[in-house]
């Protein structure tokens, strides 16, 4: 019988591979379907404009917050960023979002045509749907979810991307990533003059002159309506646990920048990125598990820190409940 076991061995795993494909066979067909219209939906709500039109992000904001094809596409979380060539997407370092706050904040950042393309990754296996995008590159620096001109590469990067990669697990039909790239075809309409920014000054959020706090999507606005209640009440909470966070130096990890180099980065220095992360973060520090020191390993929270931690941080997560509750109470479709 041992002799045997290489064929029999060898046979399963072609049967088993045998199976994958045809699973993302079978698939195709469906994935297609969404895929085309999720192309016509983003190209019919968040259409091509001017890269400076506040009234068409706006209008992109609301279409996608409101029972979206693509808010309901995207599964419980999603990876973004940009490819690194020649890298698998597990070697890829990504920030990792819930999916409100992504369709929220990033999605409207770009605009659409409708045209698309789909293939499967046999690598990655998953499908890879690339559909034609511009970034807004012009609006006012508070309509961002944040300054991403802190990095001149990046900034580059998402004013010269012409598509947005959606990565779709065949079996759920869900998708997984989101990267946005320069596409080698040549489409003139995806192309905008290049907009320069002025050096970061290190503030991920600040004041404006009219002493509104920036960036101001960030204020919950992609994540809950604007009638929401809990929405006055949010705020301070986070401003206390943002407080917290500080003294547990958890700004050192968690900002755009990425100091330690994660591969799958949490952002917690906005009041939606927080927001987004609430469970998560709190898991964590209920269970000692961060933050990190210079090694890479866990250590204590100072007693003082983690009792703000768990108050604060409980204040805004039970607010948050109620702010989602009353949104499924009171945004379902009629």
């Amino acid at each position: 019988m041992r002799t045997r076991l290489p064929a029999i061995v060898g046979c399963c795993l072609a049967l088993a591979l045998g199976a994958s494909a045809q699973d993302h066979d079978a698939a195709r067909p469906r994935i297609e379907t969404t895929v085309r219209q999720l192309a016509q939906e983003l190209s019919a709500v968040c259409p091509l404009a001017d890269p400076a039109d506040q009234m068409a992000l706006e209008a992109c904001r609301r279409a996608l917050f409101t029972g979206s094809l693509l808010r309901r596409s995207l599964d419980n979380i999603l990876l973004w960023g940009r490819p690194k060539p020649g890298e698998s997407l597990k070697n890829t370092t990504l920030t990792q979002f819930a999916p409100e706050v992504w369709t929220g904040l990033y999605a409207p950042m770009f605009m659409f045509d409708g045209t698309w393309r789909l293939d499967y990754d046999q690598s990655e296996q998953l499908y890879k749907a690339r559909i034609g995008a511009l970034f807004r590159n012009a609006l006012d620096p508070g309509q961002y979810p944040y300054p991403f001109w802190h990095d001149a590469k990046k900034w580059n990067a998402y004013q010269a991307a012409n598509t947005l990669v959606l990565w779709i697990e065949p079996q759920s039909g869900m998708i997984v990533v989101g990267q946005f790239i320069r596409d080698n075809q040549d489409s003139p309409s995806l192309e905008s003059a290049p907009v320069a920014r002025p050096p970061f000054d290190g503030q991920w959020m600040w004041t404006d002159a009219n002493g509104v706090d920036q960036p101001a999507p960030t204020l919950f606005r992609g994540l809950f309506s604007e009638n929401n209640p809990y929405i006055g009440e949010l705020e301070p909470a986070y401003r206390e646990l943002a407080n917290a966070m500080r003294r547990g130096l958890c700004d050192d990890c968690h900002v755009p920048n990425n100091p330690s180099g994660m591969k799958r980065l949490v952002l917690l220095q906005t009041p939606a990125h927080a927001a987004s992360e609430i469970k998560r973060l709190m898991k964590s520090v209920r269970d000692n598990e961060m933050p990190l020191d210079d090694t890479l390993l866990y250590h204590e929270i100072h007693p003082d820190t983690r009792a703000a931690l768990l108050d604060y941080g409980g204040v805004f997560e039970d607010l948050l409940d109620a702010a989602r509750g009353w949104e499924a109470e009171n945004t379902r479709p009629r």
